[in-house]
């Protein structure tokens, strides 16, 4: 699933290419990627058109386009999921095989969202331009200019869970996934099973600044893409995965101390860590 920095890619993407550009027509080829749009597709149609986008805008996974008044305005509400794709094309190039929703433009353009899986879709949101109503429970990132480092490890120290599983709460931290999760802990050196309860101050802050770290890097090389499924608004992939220090790496040496990288079963998905670098905690220390 799309991260911080590639749905960033993205909204950056959009900020350039549809603010300010006029919804002329669009056209919904499957209804499944508006289910999160409760009045349906004819709606979804008739709200849109004609209007004009004025902010392309972003929460953790979370990106949204600003409709006419930037303040008081609706706003499309997007969410890529596993596959979702937001494209930039002219409007006599091919669709694409998974297309899903078209919004054509005042300049002959059309933004195309596709999605081969269907995990995503887009919404419209009431007096969403601003901030969507239906995200205001997903937590600031760390690339936001109003992230509180001081209140995140005031909350983190008082879960009693898994130092990853607390990373990957959006409610508690938005924009981290399974890759810079992986990554951010290996800088660490810090166990994913390490319980927050026990965490230490310095051991929070610099996690906090390895996240960063690693997000604005993968941020400047365009995203981590292993595929096809993750590009930017001109179908390009980032090269981030290239720079993967423990994500991914099962068995090849540790970039630190040479011990082969270790891949654990971990919620449904994999986790990757040095066992050198971090090793499992133990006396109860979780």
């Amino acid at each position: 699933m799309p991260e911080l920095p590639e749905v960033e890619v993205v909204r950056r993407g959009l900020e350039d290419h549809v603010v300010g550009r006029t919804i002329t027509a669009v056209d919904v080829l499957e209804p499944r990627s508006l289910r999160r749009h409760l009045p349906g597709p004819a709606d979804f149609v008739a709200r849109l058109r004609a209007r004009t986008i004025v902010a392309a805008r972003r929460r953790g996974k979370y990106l949204w386009l600003a409709l006419d008044d930037d303040v008081h305005g609706d706003a499309v509400l997007c969410h890529l999921g596993m596959s979702g794709q937001m494209l930039i094309s002219d409007a006599d190039a091919p669709d694409p095989r998974h297309l899903r929703v078209r919004l054509r433009l005042d300049d002959g353009r059309e933004l195309r969202f596709c999605d081969q899986r269907i995990f995503g879709g887009l919404a419209i949101s009431e007096d969403g331009a601003v901030l969507p109503p239906e995200i205001t429970h997903i937590a600031r990132d760390p690339l936001d200019v109003a992230f509180d480092p001081g209140g995140f490890a005031t909350s983190l120290r008082r879960r009693q869970t898994g130092v990853k599983r607390a990373l990957l709460d959006q409610t508690l931290v938005s924009g981290v996934g399974n890759i810079y999760a992986d990554e951010a802990l290996w800088r660490s050196r810090l166990h994913y099973a390490r319980n927050t309860r026990h965490l230490r101050l310095r051991e929070i802050e610099s996690l906090v600044g390895h996240v960063t770290d690693v997000m604005t890097e993968a941020l400047a090389q365009g995203g981590t893409s292993f595929d096809a499924l993750y590009v930017n608004v001109n179908g390009q992939s980032g090269y981030f995965d290239r720079s993967l220090s423990a994500y991914g790496q099962e068995g090849r040496p540790c970039p630190r101390c040479g011990t082969p990288i270790r891949r654990d079963a971990f919620m449904n998905r994999s986790s990757f860590t040095c066992p050198r670098c971090q090793p499992r905690p133990r006396n109860g220390r979780w």
